[in-house]
């Protein structure tokens, strides 16, 4: 008999972004993302499904909107039964601006989003169960970041408790200051958690703007010392460094000339690269999945891409064209 498929979660917050559409006085585009729901979406394209799924943890409202970022990511293949509705919030907002030299500006409405209390739903606690005996969770910076200090208390013991049964936790450092009281609280929340994870996505920019000027190899030898077992540092169009089962690589992306837009380069990265390691792929194949598939990414508008974008190399055998 074939065993049911394992579960991945993936813990959250996806917006809505605004965005100006080219040639229409006042009119905008509007799109879902975020960084940890980008990343769940790419999983769930590149896992092949008979034996892991991806899960989102999260928190939306009843509304419209809401719903329909719902369908979406149903579409995508996602689990959505962790997914708290909470009648009374709203899903965040934030609206790109472009500068005519072409650098981004970004405005934010996300400080009492849905996504911040799903903790407080009923059914939180059936929630954090079944986060504590998972076979993979996967978090980020700014997944902590929107959390009341007692919420990230029950997530941090949730997570504890998965590493202890055997289940994998994987932490992105994506590093937000306007989403944090200090720089001093986010290294000290960052620490707790680092002390319960065996996947360490760090992004060197992130990585020197919290704990200052620095290295790659140098953020490497700080995270191991913290207990992780295997650390990843994305270094942009630089070799990215992975440190694991006792070695450590350096392994360059190919290089991209046409590039359109950069969101999701390091979260198309991170999916890439658990996604490998889930079908037992080495460190190193799997970093050079995470360049393969963030090279595609960053080759197109917007965090995902379509379908008929992706690498067909990394897709299961049964969804390639």
């Amino acid at each position: 008999m074939q065993s049911q498929p394992q579960t991945v979660y993936a813990i959250g917050e996806c917006m809505i972004e605004l965005q100006r559409s080219p040639g229409l006085d006042g009119a905008m585009d509007y799109r879902f993302g975020g960084d940890t729901l980008n990343a769940a979406v790419y999983m769930a394209r590149l896992l092949d499904p008979a034996r892991a799924r991806v899960a989102y943890v999260t928190g939306l409202g009843a509304d419209g909107m809401s719903a329909e970022m719902l369908a979406s990511w149903e579409r995508e293949g996602i689990d959505t039964a962790c997914v708290q509705r909470l009648p009374d919030r709203l899903p965040g907002i934030y609206m790109i601006e472009t500068e005519p030299s072409g650098e981004r500006r970004f405005h934010y409405w996300r400080r009492d989003s849905a996504a911040r209390h799903w903790l407080d739903a009923p059914a939180a606690g059936q929630v954090l169960l079944q986060l504590a005996r998972a076979r993979m969770v996967y978090l980020s910076g700014i997944s902590l970041a929107i959390l009341a200090p007692s919420d990230r208390e029950r997530l941090i013991a949730a997570l504890a408790e998965c590493r202890a049964g055997g289940g994998s936790v994987v932490f992105d450092n994506n590093y937000r200051p306007r989403l944090w009281e200090s720089a001093d609280l986010a290294r000290a929340v960052y620490g707790r958690v680092l002390a319960h994870t065996d996947i360490a996505l760090l992004t060197l920019d992130d990585e020197q703007a919290l704990y200052g000027e620095h290295t790659a190899q140098a953020a490497v030898e700080r995270t191991r010392a913290q207990g992780v077992r295997e650390v990843v540092v994305k270094c942009g169009a630089e070799p990215a460094v992975v440190w694991a089962e006792g070695a450590l690589h350096e392994i360059a992306p190919a290089r991209v000339d046409d590039v359109v837009d950069t969101t999701a380069a390091g979260d198309s990265f991170g999916a890439a690269y658990m996604a490998a390691r889930l079908a037992g792929k080495d460190p190193a194949a799997a970093a050079r999945d995470g360049h393969l598939l963030a090279g595609a990414v960053i080759r197109r508008r917007g965090a995902i891409i379509g379908r008929e974008f992706m690498p067909a190399q990394l897709l299961p055998a049964a969804s390639r064209p």
